[in-house]
C-alpha cells in the first residue's frame, strides 16, 4: 500500500471507488476498504449477495461455483462494496476447498472490519453430484437484530 492509499484509508476515503481497478492477483493481495459507519450506534443488518462467486478446486483445478450471502451488523465501520467485489473476484484463480474459502472470507471480514456480528453462507453448486453448503458466524447475533432468512433454496437439481 502506498502513502496516498494509506492516507485515504486513515481518512475513511475509499481508494477504489470511481477508478478503473484491476482484479487483485489473489485474495491475499486484495485490499478491503472500510469507511466510517454513517449510522454508528444503530443496530441494523447489511447483506451482500454474490450469486456468481467462483474459485478453483485445489485438487483438479476445475472451477467451483457458489452463491455467497454475507450478513453483518456494522460496528464503527462498513466495508466499501467495490473493494468487496474485487476481493471476491480475486478468488477466480484461487485454489481452495469450499470450507476454507467460505470460512476464510467470513473470518477476514470479521477480523478487519470488526462488526458487531457477521455470518456467511456459502451455497456451493454440485460437482461430483454433491452440493456443499458451508456456514460460519462470529457468534450469537446481537439481541434485537432482525435476521431474515438468507433466501437461498436448498439444491434440488431437476427434481
Amino acid at each position: 500500500m502506498n502513502d496516498t492509499q494509506n492516507t485515504k484509508l486513515q481518512q475513511g476515503q475509499p481508494q477504489f471507488l470511481g477508478q478503473q481497478t484491476p482484479l487483485p492477483a489473489s485474495p491475499e493481495e486484495a485490499v478491503l476498504d472500510y469507511v466510517p459507519n454513517p449510522r454508528a450506534g444503530a443496530l441494523y443488518l447489511v447483506r451482500f449477495a454474490a450469486p456468481e462467486f467462483t474459485s478453483l478446486c485445489p485438487v483438479t483445478g476445475a472451477p467451483d461455483f457458489a452463491h455467497l450471502v454475507i450478513d453483518y451488523a456494522p460496528g464503527e465501520t462498513i466495508v466499501e462494496s467495490k473493494s468487496l467485489k474485487l476481493f471476491l473476484g480475486a478468488f477466480r484463480n484461487h485454489n481452495g476447498f469450499h470450507e476454507d474459502v467460505t470460512v476464510g472470507i467470513g473470518q477476514r471480514l470479521f477480523a478487519e472490519m470488526q462488526p458487531r456480528w457477521l455470518r456467511i453462507g456459502g451455497y456451493w453448486y454440485p460437482r461430483g453430484g454433491i452440493p456443499i453448503d458451508v456456514f460460519w458466524q462470529s457468534g450469537a447475533p446481537p439481541a434485537g437484530l432482525w435476521l431474515p432468512d438468507q433466501g437461498v433454496a436448498p439444491y434440488r437439481g431437476r427434481g
